[in-house]
């Protein structure tokens, strides 16, 4: 495990390649996640343009708990979303640090996003990569339990999936129609 993790600033303009770099989801060739501590989680870090002057002490607080690569995007409006995005092999331990620091310097997570979107190894913070459709709304007691230390990262990881299960049916045209984005277990 490394010391320390390290973090990069880039501008918002690149946001396009934010895409790329999140890969297309979980391969079916990856169904284990590698329990040795030697893969390093990417944290990709969406903040609001007021941010900017603080952007180096906030990754630098968001790589202390190591075995992290942070990268920081300037966010082109006022306020990013409020959502969060956790892959299925990040360790509970970085997760829970990301997760407080959230709350300590953005507020608090309004939707989790599903993990069947996401790279394994990956978390992003304020991401707008979602539609509303690929997430769920949270709820205060839910982030709660997730941030209770005695999770394992086994209970961690069943408890992000049960609270970003998407909805199966979403409102659209006066209707309530099935969900597009509904990510089904195979």
């Amino acid at each position: 495990m490394r010391a320390g993790g390290k973090f990069y600033f880039l501008p918002a303009v690149c946001l396009a390649a934010a895409v790329t770099l999140l890969g297309a989801g979980a391969s079916p060739a990856m169904d284990a996640c590698e329990e040795s501590g030697s893969r390093t989680v990417k944290v990709e870090i969406w903040a609001s343009k007021r941010f900017k002057k603080d952007l180096p002490a906030i990754g630098k607080a968001f790589a202390e708990m190591g075995n992290t690569d942070v990268v920081l995007w300037v966010y082109p409006a006022e306020n990013p979303s409020r959502a969060i995005a956790i892959g299925r092999c990040v360790p509970a331990y970085i997760a829970q640090h990301v997760l407080r620091e959230t709350r300590e310097r953005f507020g608090e997570p309004e939707s989790l996003v599903n993990q069947g979107f996401l790279s394994p190894w990956w978390i992003g913070i304020g991401t707008s990569l979602f539609d509303e459709n690929s997430q769920r709304r949270t709820a205060p007691e839910e982030m709660a339990r997730l941030m209770d230390p005695s999770l394992d990262p086994r209970e961690f990881q069943a408890l992000y999936r049960k609270y970003s299960a998407q909805e199966k049916t979403v409102p659209g045209f006066g209707l309530e129609l099935a969900n597009p984005k509904l990510m089904t277990s195979k």
